[in-house]
């Protein structure tokens, strides 16, 4: 048992829970808010950095331990609150503040980029984020489908007013031509668009804006980072060989472009069989390869599954409609850890910081 129970021994108390990310306690942090001690019983306010903390569960466990020593302290009345930091960075373009940026995007196309920029963007929104999803692969916008949405709500005035699906903000060139008419369009007229994406749509406040790129290295990735100034990028991959060179390039891209690289996400991993054996379809461990060798977080393997491809065709992406499915799972654990790495580097004002990997 500690000292008897006072706010001051409750601090001292969560002095000791340390951060596991930040690798600085709770207190020193300015996590612990509104303490509060009514006879036997604490009331306080955890402010994690993100809603979509992948230590929320131990953080909360370890506080309640450390209460519960102090002598006299029988209950804890805990909430567990967030404030997702902005990364500094600034967003002229943006009449509201987008606290953190994220672009999506990969060497080459068919890698399930798009699937990954949607089920991260909603499972942040899941989490308690606020977030917004562009879609900036402008030749091939495909997210409407993926969420189910038609068409945008009427304009407020001269900005657009973007749809609302599953928590989420989307605005995506899709919403804004006719349903199979080709985009042909030069380089001005991209970065136009982007711009036009950036400034004319009434986002609101963002925790976090996803942006799904088109494949490659081109003049819409290229306008986006000059455009709008990223936190960071997450690059998707298959395991083969081919898949790797291509999103080695996408890394590259984004690494000479001064973009904060957040890790790679290696999709379509393997496949699980009913008798419980596993095939590699597309190689094995190609993703932690390319993120060794590049010294890149490998932020984690999505398996194969029909209900991917089936949420993709009916508008219920896949961390809603089988959310304890392992690709679900998987999906749930990579936002977590972007979510968590992008709060630690606005806090200590780094690009490049290690992330802890979820017990």
């Amino acid at each position: 048992m500690t000292n008897k129970l006072t706010k001051e021994s409750v601090l001292a108390a969560l002095s000791k829970v340390q951060e596991p990310d930040l690798h600085q306690d709770l207190v020193t942090l300015n996590m612990v808010k509104n303490v509060e001690i009514t006879g036997d019983k604490v009331s306080l306010t955890v402010m994690l950095t993100t809603p979509a903390c992948p230590f929320r569960a131990r953080i909360e466990r370890e506080v309640k331990e450390a209460i519960l020593s102090i002598e006299g302290a029988k209950t804890v009345d805990l909430k567990m609150d967030s404030d997702v930091p902005n990364d500094g960075r600034m967003r002229g373009l943006v009449s509201m503040p987008i606290r953190n940026a994220i672009a999506v995007g990969s060497g080459k196309g068919g890698v399930g980029k798009s699937t990954v920029s949607v089920n991260l963007a909603v499972a942040l929104a899941q989490a308690g984020a606020r977030v917004g999803l562009m879609d900036a692969d402008i030749y091939g916008p495909n997210t409407p489908t993926m969420l189910g949405v038609e068409k945008l709500p009427p304009p407020n005035g001269q900005r657009l007013i973007p749809a609302d699906a599953y928590g989420i903000k989307l605005i995506s060139m899709g919403l804004l031509v006719k349903p199979g008419q080709p985009l042909i369009w030069r380089g001005p007229m991209l970065n136009s668009a982007i711009r036009q994406f950036l400034g004319d749509v009434d986002w609101g406040e963002l925790d976090y804006l996803i942006i799904d790129l088109p494949p490659g290295t081109g003049d819409a990735s290229l306008s986006l980072a000059q455009a709008l100034p990223l936190s960071g990028a997450v690059i998707v991959t298959l395991p083969q060989l081919v898949s790797l060179e291509d999103a080695s390039r996408g890394l590259n891209m984004f690494k000479q472009l001064e973009v904060p690289i957040l890790g790679i996400v290696e999709n379509m991993s393997y496949l699980d069989l009913p008798d419980s054996t596993r095939m590699d379809l597309f190689g094995s461990g190609g993703g932690e390869r390319l993120a060794e060798s590049t010294q890149t977080t490998f932020l984690g393997k999505v398996p194969i599954d029909q209900n991917v491809r089936i949420g993709g065709d009916t508008g219920k992406p896949i961390v809603v409609s089988h959310p304890e499915s392992p690709v679900a799972i998987a999906l749930q654990e990579i936002a977590q850890k972007i979510a968590a790495k992008v709060s630690v580097a606005a806090l200590s004002g780094k690009n490049e910081l290690p992330i802890s990997i979820v017990d």
